[in-house]
């Protein structure tokens, strides 16, 4: 396969999977902010609940460079419409278009249809007809259109090289913005110490379960109150969780496995170390060396090994 076209497809997936997980993140946000809110702390500014996807998606200077003032309208039209945002859904969209059109003798044109039609139901949204049409349900419709396209993917595509390109873009993204919402809530959101516990508190757990998906399963593993550590426990070690770190690096690795060769064993080699590391974990090791430090050394790795398969395979030296 030409390293151009893998690009294309590993890049796809990525912006696909993005532009869901920044239609999950303002959902959620959008349904904490109709909640009573006040932040205790003064000097704590940042736990404003529409800084949460700003902060979450590293954006927020980009933010304050476009808007003065940080609002649900402003943050809203920053990371849906924004066209010189490229992670806005509006881009993300386009992206993800544009490289399905580069490659279309390398996916199905099932595949193409899909994103080609969401891409020009995109492009007759604005901000008025969002808010006509209702918030939560235009970001709903963001999120059924990357299901959608998962499964015609998994449904339509051959399982060669174009179909582990397009499934390792998916998990790399889906890990790195996992790891990067549980440090989020756990590392700066919770406005005042005296909070913890409290009905903030539990509402913004919550609120970060319902956003990957893992609500319903944290309430059918645990059957009790939402806490940090089992939160912990479920989004970064259960393999069993779709969104979880673990099952994200297995699926990783498991597919590394399959594309490299003699000359990128390096590679396999770190996702395999990422993965043991992962597999073999505790929780208590994890909240004992600490959460946020254990966090941001995962996004370092797998920034790392996005680094290494965008090396070896996407753009060789």
């Amino acid at each position: 396969m030409l390293c151009r076209t893998a690009n294309e497809l590993y890049w796809m997936a990525r912006h696909i999977e993005r532009a869901e997980n920044i239609a999950r993140l303002l959902d959620v946000t959008y349904r904490m902010s109709l909640l009573p809110y006040e932040v205790i702390e003064p000097g704590l500014a940042w736990a404003e609940p529409w800084a949460v996807p700003l902060i979450t998606s590293g954006l927020a200077t980009a933010f304050y460079e476009r808007f003065r003032e940080l609002s649900a309208e402003n943050v809203l039209r920053f990371m849906i419409l924004d066209s010189s945002n490229p992670s806005s859904i509006y881009c993300c969209l386009r992206s993800a278009r544009e490289s399905a059109r580069s490659v279309r003798g390398a996916i199905t044109s099932e595949m193409y249809e899909d994103l080609n039609s969401a891409w020009l139901e995109m492009r007759g949204y604005d901000y008025d007809r969002i808010q006509l049409t209702g918030v939560s349900a235009f970001l709903e419709w963001v999120k059924m259109r990357s299901h959608l396209f998962r499964g015609v993917t998994f449904g339509t595509m051959l399982r060669d090289e174009a179909y582990h390109f397009n499934r390792l873009g998916t998990h790399i993204e889906r890990a790195d913005n996992t790891a990067r919402i549980l440090d989020v809530k756990y590392h700066t959101l919770l406005p005042s110490a005296a909070d913890v516990g409290g009905a903030v508190d539990y509402y913004q757990w919550s609120a970060l379960l319902r956003s990957v998906s893992g609500f319903e399963s944290y309430r059918k593993i645990y059957s009790d109150v939402i806490t940090p550590r089992r939160v912990a426990e479920l989004l970064i070690l259960r393999e069993d969780m779709p969104r979880s770190l673990h099952s994200c690096i297995h699926f990783i690795h498991d597919t590394l496995e399959v594309l490299c060769d003699e000359n990128s064993r390096e590679i396999e080699q770190a996702s395999g170390e990422l993965y043991a590391r992962l597999h073999y974990g505790k929780t208590d090791d994890i909240i004992k060396f600490g959460l946020h430090e254990y966090l941001i050394e995962f996004l370092d790795r797998i920034s790392a090994l996005g680094g290494e398969i965008n090396r070896y395979f996407l753009v060789p030296t």
